[in-house]
Order: C-alpha cells, then structure tokens, then sequence
C-alpha cells in the first residue's frame, strides 16, 4: 500500500473498527474453523510457563490471549491493540461468567510499545505484522520487549506461492471472501483489504529472513491453507 504510515495507520485502525462485532464469525467462517487450531499451535510454541508473563499484541477481541490462559490458567497476560472498538467487544465477551479472562488491556501501537525492555517471556500475535507499515521495527520493538531466551510466535497471512493449489486460493481470496463479507457483514468492500494484504504480504522465507536479521534465533515457520497462512517462532538472542 502507498498511503503515508499515519494515513495508513489510521485506515486500517478505521477498518477494523467498522468490522469488529464480525471479525471473529468471519475468521471461523473463512478459515473453516481452523484458525481456532491455529492459535493453540501458536501458544503451544510460546510455551509461556505457568507464571510467565505473555504478550498477546493486536490482540483485537482477545481470541489468542483466551486460548493462552485456557492452556497456562496461571499466566500473567498482558493484551495490547490499537483499535479499541475490538479491545471494548472483546473485554464484554470476557465479563460473562463462562468466559471470563483475566488479562491487562492496554492500548499500544505496536511500533512503539510502552514497557519497559526485558517486560515478558514471550509474545504472541494473530494477524498483526501483515498491517504494520514498517515489519522490522515492530519486530524490534517485540524483542526489546522479551526477556533473554524469550519466545516470540507470529501467526499471519502470507504471500500464496504458485503451484497446484494456486487456483483454489485464487477462487478462495477473490470469490468465496467476498461472497462471505457480503453476506454476514454490512462491509464486505473492507475485506477486499484482506485479499489485497495477504498477495501482497512477505513470504514466508522473507518475514523469517526479517526475524533473524531483528535478533532472534532458532527462527522456523510452518505453512498452513495451501500455503496462505504461516506461523513463524523465534527465540530472543
């Protein structure tokens, strides 16, 4: 996208407050439900420690941290997003009784985070790095953040490569999305930017490339929906 960082930021901080009360139905709906698996694959990896203190940054409505503390109940987790409508939605799943989650929410941009360095054990992210205008500061900024042999997991879109499978992803990111943003939400031109974002997001070599030169180690990443979707780990050197 071309637009200035600020505009831009404050697009795409736009958009995701005008799709938050649907976001999580249209997740489930365009992952098939696997984005729910995807996520206890990324806590699992964090491996946070049962007094760590987890980082779930663009936490939105809160689905990544609510899977954290179901697998480390006595985590201290700290939730950071700057769009408040999906912070405030989120925050109102939690109050009722069956759901509720005990997490600090705290508005952040995640290009200039306000903790202190060496703050948390891990951090965690779903769908973040693809709408950040500057990848590798945000990384940067995730690794001030950690502690010495802390675990940072990113799960994100990521750039579809050629092959066998490239016209299913095709039908999938140009038909069946928009279908779907049409039908269950009053803003399915707002999900053009889900399209546009993930053909023109950083492969999956590229973001671990980006990782490594931010200072992390023990860099790997796993493709996952023919190749649309990653999860990336590293260890803060």
């Amino acid at each position: 996208m071309d637009l200035p960082t600020a505009k831009q930021a404050r697009n795409i901080q736009g958009l995701f407050t005008r799709i938050a009360s649907r976001y999580d139905l249209m997740n489930r709906l365009m992952t098939f439900g696997q984005d729910q698996r995807w996520r206890r694959e990324v806590v699992r990896r964090a491996a946070p420690g049962p007094a760590a203190h987890l980082l779930d940054l663009g936490t939105g409505t809160g689905d990544l941290g609510r899977v954290a503390l179901q697998q480390f109940p006595t985590a201290r987790l700290t939730a950071a997003d700057f769009t408040f409508e999906m912070m405030r939605l989120g925050k109102r799943r939690d109050a009722r009784p069956a759901c509720r989650v005990g997490a600090a929410q705290i508005s952040a941009d995640a290009a200039c985070l306000p903790f202190p360095p060496q703050t948390f054990e891990a951090a965690v992210s779903g769908f973040l790095v693809r709408n950040v205008p500057d990848v590798p500061g945000v990384l940067r900024e995730q690794r001030r953040v950690l502690k010495p042999g802390g675990r940072i997991v990113i799960l994100d879109t990521t750039r579809p490569r050629p092959g066998i499978f490239a016209p299913l992803v095709w039908l999938h990111l140009h038909i069946v999305i928009p279908l779907l943003a049409r039908l269950v939400t009053r803003h399915g031109e707002d999900y053009q930017y889900l399209r546009i974002s993930t053909e023109n997001f950083l492969p999956a070599e590229a973001l671990a490339i980006h990782m490594e030169m931010s200072g992390f180690r023990e860099v790997g990443f796993r493709r996952l929906m023919f190749g649309t979707v990653a999860i990336h780990w590293g260890v803060r050197a």
